[in-house]
């Protein structure tokens, strides 16, 4: 029995060995979690022994302990690197379509030739569809899909609506210039203007430029008209763009015919007492004449201009808002991804989509994962089915992009418990040689 023993003892602090072994192979292993060498002793009981006298019969292993305590966070300039800070794992597939899933804390992701954010080792991580507001549409497992962000953003959009909000200048009296002789070729004849860059559906880009021209007096062209009014003029370069059912304005000095204009008339509070004609919006920008498009898009695109809040105060001309709905082919130029694992792709149309939220999984029992190599994990009976969940909510971590999480091991420990090891393996080793010795002197006997 005392061989059986000691070879015991010899295999478990050989076991030890390799464990630490191990941990110290990996301290620069990314998302790696350190194993620890738990031990039983051994007793052979029946119920006719005598249980105060009873010897062991060594030791076993009980089990080969993973701990999940959180690594250090390593952080660097790719934000595809990913890290949990707190509980819970990234899941992975092995193919877009695969319904089997692992489970790692290991976020050096990247894209492969398909745009799918990917491990070193091929694995697809999982994401949920997300809503309009962010939200998951699902929160399954099942439902998870592999990540792909394109490397473009969709299809030409043609813009429909413009929105302005603006203040024109009360003080611009001074400039007030006969609206007849308005010329966008010289700055004298009006009194601001602001562009917005809008798209046909082609996508091309059109520069429309809005004139503000101060209406005079009809009895006396050095004054201002009263009440206060305005007048809108929209130009594509060189080419005048029509204001359905707009105001006509009568040409002089040799000019060409200005287009037909927007009226805007203020109160005396700065406010807008009127906007002519009601509702402002583009004739047909293939009009034979304005050749706004000539290169074979939509000819009847026509675009709306939308007011927002319009005034008239003794300040400067100020644009406080200016888009439009259009957008052109945009090419991926930034990816980024938040604590709560919304995963945005930025293009060069200046568009932002929400490609999808990271999926995280836990365990009831992480220790009872199984270790399947590449630092990954599925789940056994012993951990229990992985319940899914959303980043930084409930329970679950963040997630840190431009970060990942370093192996958990502390090389300093791990010295020490290889030098513990090897004086366990060398006692049970000297044991091995006293029981040799006097089983020789044994045999001598005579």
């Amino acid at each position: 029995m005392s061989f059986n023993n000691a070879l015991s003892g010899v295999n478990a602090a050989q076991k030890d060995l390799n464990v630490t072994a191990n941990n110290i192979a990996n301290v620069n292993t990314i998302g790696f979690k350190e194993s620890r060498a738990e031990f039983a002793d051994v007793y052979a009981n029946s119920i006719f022994v005598n249980s105060k006298t009873q010897v062991g019969n060594g030791v076993a292993t009980g089990a080969v302990a993973q701990q999940f305590q959180q690594g250090a966070l390593q952080f660097t300039n790719n934000s595809l690197d990913l890290a949990i800070q707190g509980n819970g794992f990234f899941v992975t597939s092995d193919g877009v379509s695969a319904l089997d899933r692992s489970y790692t804390r290991a976020g050096a992701f990247k894209l492969n030739e398909n745009s799918y954010m990917v491990n070193n080792s091929g694995g697809f991580l999982q994401g949920y569809e997300i809503n309009a507001d962010g939200t998951p549409k699902a929160v399954s497992l099942n439902a998870t899909k592999p990540i792909q962000i394109p490397d473009k953003a969709g299809e030409p959009k043609q813009t429909t609506t413009v929105e302005a909000s603006f203040n024109l200048p009360a003080n611009a009296t001074p400039q007030v210039v006969n609206p007849s002789t308005f010329d966008p070729k010289d700055s004298t004849t009006y009194s601001s203007s602001t562009s917005v860059v809008s798209y046909d559906s082609l996508g091309e880009p059109h520069t429309v430029t809005q004139y503000f021209v101060k209406d005079a007096d009809p009895l006396d062209p050095t004054k201002s008209a009263s009440p206060t009014s305005w007048r809108m003029y929209l130009y594509e370069g060189d080419k005048p763009i029509d204001i359905a059912g707009g105001n006509a304005t009568t040409p002089a000095g040799g000019l060409a015919t200005p287009p037909l204009s927007a009226n805007i008339t203020f109160n005396a509070d700065g406010k807008v007492n009127t906007i002519t004609p009601a509702i402002v919006k583009t004739e047909a920008l293939g009009t034979p004449g304005a050749g706004v498009i000539d290169n074979g898009a939509d000819p009847t695109q026509a675009i709306e201009i939308k007011f927002g809040t319009v005034t008239q105060y003794s300040s400067p001309f100020e644009v406080n808002k200016l888009t439009q709905d259009g957008s052109t082919v945009g090419r991926l130029t930034k990816v980024e991804i938040t604590n709560d694992g919304i995963v945005s792709a930025t293009y060069s149309n200046a568009t932002t989509v929400k490609v999808a939220m990271v999926a995280m999984a836990k365990f009831a029992n992480p220790q009872g994962l199984t270790q399947v190599g590449d630092t990954s994990w599925r789940e056994s009976l012993l951990s229990g089915d992985g319940l899914p969940g959303t980043p930084n909510s409930g329970t679950f971590g963040s997630i840190k992009s431009s970060a990942l999480e370093q192996s958990n091991v502390d090389l300093t420990s791990e010295l020490v418990d290889l030098i513990t090891a090897q004086r366990n393996f060398q006692a049970n080793s000297r044991s091995l040689e006293i029981n040799s010795s006097l089983q020789q002197t044994i045999l001598q006997i005579r």
